[in-house]
Order: C-alpha cells, then structure tokens, then sequence
C-alpha cells in the first residue's frame, strides 16, 4: 500500500478521534497495554529476528541493547500507555474564552492536528509510545520506524491496531510504514495536505533532512548540544556532582551534557577535581589548551567538538573569561536544547536566563531534567528545540491546535 493511500485512510481514521470521548481513547489506552502484555511471546519473537538481524550487521552493543526487548521492557512500555489514560485530554480544553462588547461569545479550544507523521530511529518502544499519544491527543498516527526495527515494530503495531478496533475505534489509527527503503520517507514527506504535521525523532542527520526537504509541517526535536556553565561564583562541590550528573546519568540522550564551560576565576580550583571524576567515570575529556594543562588525559578540542553532540562518554571543555564569554559560546556551538549555569549570584543567572536562547535554561540544576515526565506533564513526543509550534518537552497539548468557536444569536456585523 503506498503512502498516500495509508494517509487518506489516518485522515478517515483521524474523523473519528477528533470526537472520541476520553473515555473511549483511556478505554483503547488500557485495551493496548493489555494486549501487549499478553501477546509479549510474538513480539519478542519478532524482536529475535531484528537483534539477529542486528548482528548479523556488526551493529553496536549499545545500538543493540537500545534495540533489546524482554518481558521486563515490554510490562514497562504497556505501563506507559495506562500512565497515559490517566493523564487529562486535552481536545476540548478552552485555552482561552470571553464576551465581547458586542455580546459575542469567544472560546479558543484545543483540537487535535488531524494526521501526525512520525519518523524515528532505533527503539522500538517509541512506536507505542507514539501510537499512544497520537491516539490520547486524538490523531491517527503514521509511523515510520527504522529497518533496524523492523520485524519488532510490525508486531508491536500488530497487536496495537487489534487492540484498538477491539475498543470500538478504528484500526488505522495507528499504521507502520515500509521501512525496507527511504522511499516511504520521501512520499511521507511530500504528502502535504494528507499529512498535517511531520515529528523526526533521531539524530542530527534524520532531523536536519526532514527539516530540509519536507513539503509537510515540521516540529523539530531533539538534538542536544548541551551545556553545563561554571561560574565564579558557584559553589564548586555542587557544580562538581551537578556536572557529573549531566553528562554521566545517561549518556544516550538529548538532554545529556555534552560541553562544560568553567570560569577562569574558579578554573585552577574547580577543574582539577572535575577532570579526576570524569576519568573515574570513564568519560573522555576534549579540552582547550588552559583544560589540558591539568591532565595528560585531556585530548585537544577541535572546532567540531565544540559542536558536537556526542551521545558517548565524551565531552568538550572550555575556560571562558566571563559570563558573557560563556554566552558567546552557547550561542556559537549550543544546539537551542538546555543549558545550565551553577553559580550562587542571582545576578548572573538573571543574566543568563534571560540572554540564552534555549528551550530549557537550569539554575543549579542538571540537563537531565528537561523531559516531559520530570516537567510533569507525562507523556512526551521529543523536546522540541524550535519556536514554532511548540519548544521544549512535547506533551499532549503540544500535539493538539486550536480553534475559535463564535457564539452569537443572530448577530450581524
């Protein structure tokens, strides 16, 4: 079936969640989470067939174990989906409402996109993931996975769409696109008009091509160049495990620190014991030459480290004269995701907070943070990283418009 022909069936589909009750979609919500827990042994034999085919490959461990599923992955990905029926709909929440002067009464309602596009790599939990939210937010979903993934995320959609038309919504909700060549990514990306927006979830490379050659709307999301800036007058042992946390927690996400920025005043105290516990940590450090002097283990930064997102036990060092100086270069290398300042001067980080242009700016706080969960909001889609439509973590509200309902009784104008 070729694409076009999956996007008018979503757009059918999509007819019907945008009047789905909430009760129908937690039903569905619930009715998914279900069905995966019981029919676990078909997609961990569909995901055998992707870890073999991994393999096979020469794929790395850690692509691998991002790929892995077992029992224990499969109960926590269907957790997710009940976690996501309790969260509040948001289709029919009025973002804003009056009267006017002339009796007219003004609501501006939240409403679902209609068809969302969906482009990712590696894991094969971001299907249900996104299946969900789509679903919640009242959108049919058009999913296309990586051919890493293939075998897992025909099954997990499998059970997905007979888990749905069971609940009593229709099954193309949620559809998997061909992933066995790139023609599938160039047909969704030029279905405009069928397709209402377009979500690459990935690295740099899937982004910046969708970002480029898209005819369809685009929300950009997740490359994480972030920083983590010392100040003179941070308290150093809290910007020490501040630090540390950022990069090291996990090092595979877009909200993991990949450059530290330290002042030149606290730089001889600080860097020192920050250097030892990135080499007890296993992390490589690409330093400037003022960050090299203090270990032989510091490899000389090039400009492309700088820039770069690592997603690895890496990271880029710099001494910076002054807070200006650390703004400068966010502004040159940062990727608009999250930055963070440790310092203990209100004045300094008034004056980073506000000269930042990042979607998530932390105050003595760790990257890892800026994520949809820890915000609160739940379940997220990516953290989006543009200014339009939406910036920073994208929950459910994010994945919804708005419309203007105008009440009147035989008003003329």
């Amino acid at each position: 079936m070729s694409v076009s022909e999956q996007a008018r069936r979503a757009r059918t589909a999509a007819e019907v969640l945008a009047v789905a009750t909430r009760t129908a979609k937690d039903a569905a919500l619930h009715a998914m989470a279900d069905a995966l827990v019981a029919r676990t042994p078909e997609i961990l034999a569909g995901n055998q067939a992707d870890l073999a085919a991994g393999r096979d490959a020469g794929l790395s461990a850690a692509v691998l174990d991002r790929l892995a599923l077992d029992e224990g992955r499969v109960v926590g990905i269907a957790d997710a989906l009940r976690q996501m029926a309790a969260l509040p709909d948001p289709v029919g929440e009025v973002v804003r409402g009056s009267t006017l002067p002339n009796g007219l009464e003004l609501r501006q309602i939240r409403v679902p996109f209609g068809v969302v596009g969906i482009i990712y790599e590696g894991r094969p939990n971001v299907t249900v993931d996104a299946a969900g939210i789509c679903l919640k937010s009242g959108n049919a979903a058009l999913l296309r996975g990586s051919s890493s993934a293939a075998h897992s995320n025909a099954a997990l959609v499998a059970v997905l769409r007979d888990a749905i038309v069971g609940a009593g919504l229709p099954a193309d909700a949620v559809q998997l696109l061909d992933a066995s060549s790139r023609d599938s990514v160039k047909e969704l990306m030029r279905a405009r008009g069928l397709v209402d927006v377009l979500i690459p979830r990935g690295g740099a490379s899937l982004i910046r091509t969708v970002v480029e050659e898209s005819t369809v709307p685009v929300i950009e999301t997740g490359v994480g160049n972030c920083h983590v800036y010392v100040d003179a007058a941070a308290d150093l042992s809290m910007a020490l495990s501040i630090t540390l946390n950022a990069k090291t927690q996990r090092l595979s996400t877009c909200n993991t620190a990949e450059s530290l920025l330290v002042h030149a005043a606290v730089a001889d105290e600080f860097l020192p014991a920050m250097l030892a516990a990135f080499a007890e940590a296993g992390v490589t450090v690409h330093g400037a030459p003022e960050v090299a002097r203090f270990s032989d283990a510091v490899v000389q930064a090039t400009e492309e480290d700088f820039a770069t997102e690592y997603l690895s036990a890496d990271i880029s060092v710099a001494v910076v004269d002054s807070l200006d100086a650390a703004v400068a270069h966010i502004r040159r290398y940062g990727s608009g995701h999250t930055e963070a300042i440790v310092t203990d001067s209100q004045a300094a980080a008034r004056e980073f907070v506000a000269r930042v242009d990042s979607a998530a700016v932390m105050v003595n706080a760790s990257t890892r943070f800026t994520d949809g969960g820890e915000f609160g909001f739940g379940a997220e889609i990516g953290i989006s990283t543009q200014k339009l439509h939406a910036r920073g973590p994208m929950g459910l509200p994010e994945l919804t418009s708005t419309k203007y309902v105008v009440t009147g009784n035989g008003h003329l104008r």
